[in-house]
């Protein structure tokens, strides 16, 4: 029976590993990209606003619908990925345009740049996740915690915690989500995984 066994195991030791490990890809995306829970019908409809700038469903985070660009011919990113809402939302609300207006999420925060200077390719003050100035409305949060990283617009501030509004964060994630902000030592720390840094712009009223 031991022997039987044994030789059983052997012969199919492959495809039992093989159905694992298909069944980990099929759960990590689902839990990650929504691949089997997007509604296609719905991408491209407004589930949220913030300071009168739309924010569209996109179904699962790899989806692009066409790039979007500004009636001058600035690129505000791909629609509808969590870049084009940043950029979009600085461009309608300041009117700004980033000298650089390409790159993932995570490459908006430039870790050579020192903290309270201005990163170049954003034209934007940067600032480090645990900074002596305290993160505020409508900055741009960076986080690195994917292969593209993640974008969002700090919504609300409070000594406790920050509320972004973020667009693409997956077909099941909400718009709106709270991270701690925490102050030690003379430093703000928004504590969650992968926070990098937060841009600004420098003085500016909105339009």
């Amino acid at each position: 029976m031991k022997i039987f066994q044994n030789t059983f195991f052997t012969k199919y030791k492959k495809s039992f590993l093989f159905g694992i490990v298909i069944l980990v890809a099929i759960s990590y995306a689902i839990v990650h990209f929504g691949y089997l829970a997007v509604d296609r019908s719905k991408i491209g409809t407004v589930i949220d606003q913030f300071n009168g700038v739309k924010v569209y469903y996109n179904g699962s985070v790899g989806n692009v619908s066409g790039r979007n660009l500004s009636k001058d011919g600035y690129n505000l990113g791909q629609k509808y990925q969590c870049v084009e809402f940043i950029k979009r939302y600085y461009y309608e609300r300041f009117n700004h345009k980033m000298p650089d207006s390409y790159g993932h999420a995570k490459d908006f925060f430039d870790a050579a740049v020192m903290d309270g200077q201005i990163n170049p390719k954003r034209n934007l003050l940067q600032f480090h996740n645990g900074s002596p100035t305290k993160p505020e409305v409508e900055d741009i949060i960076v986080l690195g915690w994917s292969k593209h990283g993640h974008v969002a617009i700090i919504s609300q501030v409070n000594d406790h915690e920050i509320e972004i509004v973020q667009q693409n964060p997956g077909p099941n994630s909400p718009s709106r989500v709270t991270y701690p902000l925490i102050y030690q030592n003379g430093k703000w720390k928004i504590d969650h995984f992968r926070v990098l840094g937060y841009l600004r712009k420098p003085h500016t009223q909105p339009l």
